[in-house]
């Protein structure tokens, strides 16, 4: 397809709503297959030493504050909008920046971590040198995926990013077992996986956008890009935040076995994501769309009410299957700590999954006013965190207070707070 050229979405309500429901079923079974697989990387911590498990969680948590980044919705939102307007020219010159960008990033931060490590190591309790430097091209792959991820999201392109999605966890796992069981590595055989996976995802993400960023591109209007790329960095970031720093704070402050255990019940919590996050990816591109083109959807009230219900019927099943989840994903070590967590952790993620709806929503219609709040929200979050750690409970707590103000903030300005673009 050419470059400047996509594919017209239905403009009535029930053709919108049939697409919609069509292309999240897909990619709900796309992120859940996927999700399965990577949760049974979670497996192998039955082979590894309890240790080594924890030091696979500190570059697991840092690969999903980078995949968090807005590098996704910064290139969905400016790929759907370009292709509306039949802007693929400029578009293609933006990918190409990007994709730069990012790799100059990552190498100056690469050559960093190589003259540091002995104090990375150290500092992070990690005692296997290859997994850290296995982490290195892993972290590079796990910033680019989420752009070509969001190139296809922008496209409405849900075939390809399905596939992308389920060949991550495929890979993950693959790569990972033949690690651990053939070679008897440690955590450099998890973060090997991970490598594995995002080899597989980013080629699958690559290959069908190619007539976007192998377009011949022209000069694009920075400033009309940084006025929309900014806040929709910084509101996801601030989302992004939300979701992870708690995995990182225990594991600073408590013991690799306490951070190991709280990691599982993490890991099984967010799961509830997989079912939720593809009906939010689905709206976000159709919302923009239908702005660029003054056209007119109901499809938030739809995606709200299906992320509540998943969200919710997903926290009532961990908390009533927790302990025999626990025991099936782990071993008996992880047990009793985890299941006493993970009711906990399953109900605090539910007001994420609904405040997610709803930012997505605000800034796909660029209503950029909820994006100062949300950045005092994480200000504040964070400093809670620092203060009440007392015990993993207490962490939760504080995790699932700052979920529900994220929802509040997101439903003001949704419904109560005067629209604004800026």
């Amino acid at each position: 397809m050419p470059a400047e050229q996509v594919e017209t979405a239905p403009v009535t309500d029930a053709a919108h709503r049939a697409s919609f429901f069509r292309q999240s079923g897909w990619l709900m079974i796309a992120t859940v297959t996927g999700g399965m697989f990577m949760t049974a990387v979670h497996l192998l911590s039955k082979a590894l030493p309890v240790n080594s498990y924890g030091e696979f969680g500190v570059f697991l948590v840092v690969a999903m504050f980078i995949q968090g980044l807005p590098f996704q919705i910064v290139l969905a939102q400016q790929t759907a909008h370009a292709l509306a307007l039949g802007r693929g020219h400029e578009l293609s010159g933006l990918i190409r920046a990007v994709w730069l960008g990012t790799f100059v990033v990552w190498l100056v931060g690469a050559l960093a971590v190589l003259l540091f490590q002995g104090s990375i190591l150290a500092h992070l309790k990690i005692s296997d040198p290859a997994a850290l430097w296995l982490a290195l091209p892993m972290l590079l792959f796990t910033a680019w995926v989420p752009i070509f991820l969001g190139i296809l999201q922008g496209q409405q392109n849900f075939l390809w990013m399905g596939w992308s999605l389920m060949s991550n966890g495929v890979g993950r796992v693959g790569v990972a077992l033949f690690a651990v069981l053939v070679l008897h590595c440690h955590s450099s055989a998890m973060v090997a996986g991970m490598l594995g996976g995002l080899t597989a995802s980013l080629v699958l993400a690559v290959w069908p956008t190619r007539s976007l960023w192998l377009a011949p591109a022209v000069p694009f209007g920075w400033s009309a890009v940084l006025r929309q790329a900014i806040p929709l960095a910084l509101g996801f970031a601030a989302y992004n935040l939300l979701f992870t720093a708690d995995t990182l704070l225990v594991k600073w402050y408590f013991t690799p076995a306490i951070a190991a255990f709280y990691l599982s019940a993490g890991t099984l919590a967010r799961a509830s994501m997989w079912l939720v996050g593809p009906l939010a990816a689905v709206m976000f591109p159709k919302l923009v769309h239908a702005k660029a083109r003054a056209e007119k959807t109901d499809l938030l009230g739809v995606v709200l009410l299906g992320t509540l219900i998943f969200s919710a019927g997903g926290a009532t099943g961990l908390w009533v299957l927790g302990p025999w989840v626990v025991k099936f994903m782990f071993t008996p070590d992880y047990v009793q700590a985890a299941t006493a967590l993970l009711p906990w952790y399953a109900w605090a993620v539910v007001p994420l999954a609904l405040g997610n709806v709803l930012l997505n929503n605000l800034l796909a219609h660029s209503y950029f006013k909820v994006v100062p709040a949300l950045c005092v929200l994480a200000v504040g979050y964070v400093v809670a965190l620092a203060q009440f750690h007392a015990t993993p409970v207490m962490v939760i707590k504080v995790l699932g207070s700052g979920n529900l103000l994220l929802l509040a903030v997101c439903a003001y300005y949704t419904w109560g707070g005067k629209k604004s673009k800026v």
